[in-house]
């Protein structure tokens, strides 16, 4: 990036000359409480509230000595989300030592919506310099290195330079984010075919993935893409960047890209399987749809080799990466890397073997999935068979975790929703300011508010608030298990109420559709006895107050759900879906939890919301983790296996994930009889709409 004219921003940080919708903030680091031991560094976030509202990442430290702390074995984390790019150190026992985060650049323009691959490198070294620098650890302490990101499309030419990818020509500009939805032509033009692939990406290909997203570049920027020498996934390109190994990872080949993994079976032991020639590419499908250049040269574009999660890659960490100086990451050369994760996934690995009592059958990890929710959601469990279930995502072999299928669904706008909800109310100002005089977080302010109208209206619990006010969170499309990126949001239940309660209400609505949503996807696509545990990590948005420039709190949550027994099958749901579902415990994981007390009944009253919207559980357990940062530790796993100090990727997690404190929220029979009402009504609005578009299709014929 050309340093010339730019305004310097924090450590090794630059401003951009273009504005992005994402805006950047200084750096800031404190040495925590030596209680608590928590760090909060702003990260970014979309048109912010008079400019104060930041996404942000929590940093531990677990020392506050001024020398270097003492550990054998110390694996190093990378986490490159839609807003900010994060760094987390770890132990040979799981716990986060300390984690720092720095902004990256968002431009959105329509339905396109871009990233600068140079730029989140700078805020990766960024990240990786400050979380060392937080735990008191040395470049040579730290054994091993993993990358997770979204699962966006970095263009590169032959020289590894940014090729534009963005109408605009800005060269920076060369990553299509996961959540760009401008290829939603070519996606409906790809399932046109009907290609065999397509069987194991839920019958059709979304335009969040790479497929799609090529095509549109190949139609619209020619020049683009004839300089394009690599097109790769962004964790790829980040162990790309690191290593100089062109390697790509099964996860983000075969959840992304149509990849066959399955074409491996017979490479799973570790010795043929670190750098595996790429096998699984069905040129049919590539040509069929417009793409046969990208098979040229044994698919050099897109992948030759590809290899399981946490293999090593090439010789290790670069020089020129590893070197101490300005936008490199301050390590020693020949550290080892593995093999990447999308960033959900990482989330997996983090948290599937965070149980109380650890299962020695290999088996009972099919008995669990996962939720992982940032600015989306991602719904995932793993099974030794194949599993094909219509609008759901996979069966992906190996993409996760070595050796079994993945099936994965979501939503498209979880937390990305909530901030718009409450951003785009006439009453938010009003609320940032008194968020701000009161030294919280907006969330905890908008919690206490309705805590308080339960009170004041007597209502019998604090969700009989939204009974006039229903919300289908479809704003971004629908991504599982409709699988219709035309779908749209709704909110019923409208009035001229200007208040900062109605926003408190509104708030509450949208909350229970998201938890709606993952209901709809659990009873309607995860139908099988693999099923069971939730991971939740939700990114709030902060309030921050001007004077100080710190934000005062940062919290994320993951959700387990324990398998138990079967109950019953609802005859409501779609034909082609064998719609039965589990009962369950449920094991809720929170980061710092007891860290901050001003936070607690903001969480327990999500907790409880989840637990009650969700219409599976009954009196479930609410486990919190032993650490909070279950992307990075997935990530951290992938760099512990990559410097063989485990044998395997299961082994890792089992040795490195960890339980925590149980808690027991509330079992209301009221609640549950409410909840199936508004889910009721949840379920009509998307039918109400189906009806409706065909309604002014028909006009306009």
């Amino acid at each position: 990036m050309n340093m010339k004219g730019k305004e310097m921003l924090g450590k090794g940080r630059t401003r951009s000359d273009t504005t992005p919708l994402l805006g950047k903030h200084k750096q800031q680091h404190q040495q925590p409480h030596p209680k608590n031991r928590f760090h909060s560094s702003p990260s970014a976030c979309s048109h912010s509230i008079s400019s104060h509202l930041f996404l942000e990442m929590a940093a531990a430290i677990s020392s506050a000595s001024s020398s270097p702390t003492s550990h054998c074995n110390v694996f190093l984390g990378v986490d490159v989300g839609t807003g900010s790019a994060r760094a987390g150190l770890f132990d040979e026992e799981g716990k986060l030592l300390g984690s720092a985060s720095s902004p990256i650049q968002l431009w959105k323009e329509g339905d396109c919506i871009e990233q600068s691959s140079t730029d989140i490198w700078h805020a990766v070294c960024s990240a990786v310099k400050a979380a060392c620098s937080l735990a008191k650890i040395d470049g040579e302490q730290v054994k091993g290195i993993g990358f997770a990101a979204t699962c966006s499309l970095v263009a590169v030419d032959a020289d590894g330079s940014p090729v534009t990818v963005s109408w605009s020509g800005d060269s920076r500009r060369n990553i299509i984010v996961w959540m760009d939805h401008r290829a939603v032509k070519q996606a409906e033009k790809i399932n046109s075919h009907n290609s065999p692939v397509l069987q194991y990406c839920g019958g059709s290909v979304s335009p969040e993935m790479q497929p799609p997203k090529l095509l549109w570049v190949k139609e619209n920027l020619q020049e683009s893409w004839s300089m394009v020498f690599r097109w790769m996934d962004l964790s790829d390109w980040l162990s790309y960047r690191a290593t100089g190994d062109d390697t790509r990872s099964l996860c983000t080949t075969v959840c992304k890209w149509t990849y066959l993994g399955h074409a491996h079976m017979q490479h799973i032991n570790e010795k043929d399987s670190r750098d595996m020639e790429a096998c699984g590419w069905d040129d049919d499908f590539w040509e069929e749809i417009g793409l046969g250049d990208l098979v040229e040269g044994h698919h050099a574009k897109i992948g030759r080799s590809v290899a399981f999660p946490g293999h090593a890659l090439g010789s290790g960490l670069t020089p020129t990466a590893a070197k101490a100086r300005n936008f490199e990451l301050g390590l020693v050369a020949g550290t080892p890397v593995g093999t990447s994760l999308i960033d959900a996934h990482a989330g997996g690995v983090g948290v599937m073997e965070s149980l109380p009592e650890k299962e020695n059958e290999n088996e009972a990890i099919c008995h669990r999935m996962v939720l992982v929710c940032g600015t989306s959601t991602c719904h995932m469990a793993v099974s030794r068979d194949k599993l094909f279930i219509p609008g759901v995502w996979g069966p992906f072999w190996s993409a996760m975790i070595p050796e079994y299928w993945l099936t994965e669904g979501g939503q498209s706008a979880t937390g990305a929703l909530l901030d718009y909800i409450i951003e785009s109310h006439v009453a938010s100002p009003r609320l940032a300011n008194h968020a701000a005089s009161q030294k919280t977080s907006l969330f905890q302010l908008l919690n206490n508010m309705l805590e308080s109208m339960m009170r004041e209206l007597q209502c019998p619990f604090i969700a009989a608030l939204t009974e006039d006010t229903h919300v289908l969170p479809d704003f971004h499309g629908n991504r599982s298990p409709i699988a219709d990126p035309k779908a749209k949001g709704v909110v019923f239940g409208l009035t001229l109420d200007p208040s900062e309660q109605q926003l408190a209400r509104l708030y509450l609505a949208t909350v229970q559709a998201i938890a709606y949503g993952s209901n709809y996807y659990e009873l309607n696509a995860a139908i099988s006895p693999y099923i069971s545990i939730f991971y939740l990590r939700l990114i709030h948005c902060l309030h921050v107050v001007a004077s100080q420039k710190m934000p005062f709190s940062f919290k994320s949550m993951q959700i387990l759900l324990e398998h138990k027994t079967f109950i019953w099958t609802n005859d409501s749901f779609p034909p082609h879906l064998n719609a039965a579902f589990y009962a369950a415990n449920m094991l809720i994981k929170t980061c710092g939890f007891l860290a901050n007390n001003l936070l607690i009944p903001s969480y327990y009253l999500f907790f409880l919301l989840v637990g009650d919207h969700l219409l599976i559980i009954s009196g479930c357990p609410i486990i919190l983790p032993r650490e909070s940062e279950s992307v990075l530790l997935g990530a951290a796993i992938l760099g512990a296996v990559a410097a063989k100090k485990y044998t395997c990727l299961s082994e890792a997690m089992k040795a490195l994930n960890a339980a925590g404190q149980v808690i027991h929220p509330s079992t209301d029979s009221r609640m549950k009889k409410y909840h199936d009402a508004k889910y009721h009504i949840f379920r009509e609005l998307y039918q109400q709409q189906l009806s409706q578009r065909s309604i002014m299709a028909q006009a306009l014929a």
